[in-house]
């Protein structure tokens, strides 16, 4: 098994591989704050605050004497942790429903259909301020949130995937010798879609972690006093002047992640789908 990966790694591009490293880096991270950081994130010292980078706090600390790098940490371990259950709703049910639609056609397709528009026509941050009026800001919530505006992404996907394949030889074959609809979806058309479901849950990834920074910024996502990318630029925003550090590390830390998270979703799909080439701008 470690000789095929190392033989399939040549196919990767260097971006994809240094995404694949800036993400592995952001999800080692986030494991090791939950056994050490190097100072405790829910400690106040007075005495420190507002302190410039140095050799004890090196990315210093805010307005209430937490260490910056500490919290990073822990924020990395709450935006994977969010990203990823939001993006596992979004593909765990949408999927499913895409490759329904795609099998079934008809009114049960248009009903799937109309359902996606209804979703898409209340973003993420809507479904969230409705969702903590009624249960109060919160982590899961913002899950909720980022996962409900996700199932519509990947139902128009897996059904547009589905129904090319729906027209294949073999499926038409499989039809003719009697295979239910459910079985023919799950052994002909959902592995031959997979890769474009895969590539597509790196994208959303993505958009999930900006989702919840800005679910967090608002005051809707990660509470106190756990920290969170979002909110430490949310308390950053006054302090920009005289403390600028606040804001520049998890900005930083957002892009970086992103940005890794780019990088390895273009890679998987130039690896995944060998035969579709980018197209000049």
């Amino acid at each position: 098994m470690i000789a095929r990966f190392r033989r399939r790694l040549p196919h990767f591009s260097a971006a994809a591989l240094a995404g694949a490293a800036i993400v592995a880096a952001f999800a080692l991270m986030g494991l090791v704050s939950l056994l050490w950081t190097p100072h405790d994130v829910t400690t106040i010292d007075a005495g420190a605050r507002l302190g410039a980078p140095s050799w004890a706090h090196p990315l210093g600390t805010n307005h209430l004497g937490r260490d910056v790098l500490s919290m990073i940490m822990v924020g990395a371990r709450a935006s994977i942790i969010v990203a990823t259950m939001a993006v596992a709703i979004g593909l765990g049910l949408g999927a499913p429903l895409g490759l329904f639609a795609a099998a079934s056609r008809g009114v049960a397709e248009d009903a799937v259909m109309r359902m996606s528009d209804v979703i898409f026509a209340f973003p993420a941050l809507i479904l969230a301020i409705l969702i903590a009026a009624v249960y109060g800001p919160g982590a899961m919530n913002a899950v909720i949130a980022i996962g409900v505006f996700n199932i519509p992404v990947f139902a128009r996907l897996a059904r547009g995937a589905a129904l090319s394949i729906w027209t294949r030889g073999y499926v038409l074959s499989a039809r003719t010798a009697g295979k239910s609809a459910l079985r023919i979806s799950l052994e002909h058309v959902l592995p031959n879609i997979a890769p474009v479901l895969i590539v597509q849950a790196t994208v959303q990834l993505s958009l999930a972690v900006l989702a919840e920074a800005g679910l967090s910024y608002v005051g809707l996502g990660v509470q106190p006093p756990a920290p969170s990318w979002g909110r430490m630029l949310a308390d950053s925003q006054t302090m920009v002047s005289f403390a600028p550090w606040l804001a520049i590390f998890p900005g930083l830390a957002i892009f970086l992640f992103v940005f890794g998270l780019n990088l390895l979703g273009d890679g998987l799909r130039r690896r995944l789908d060998p035969h579709r080439e980018a197209r000049p701008a």
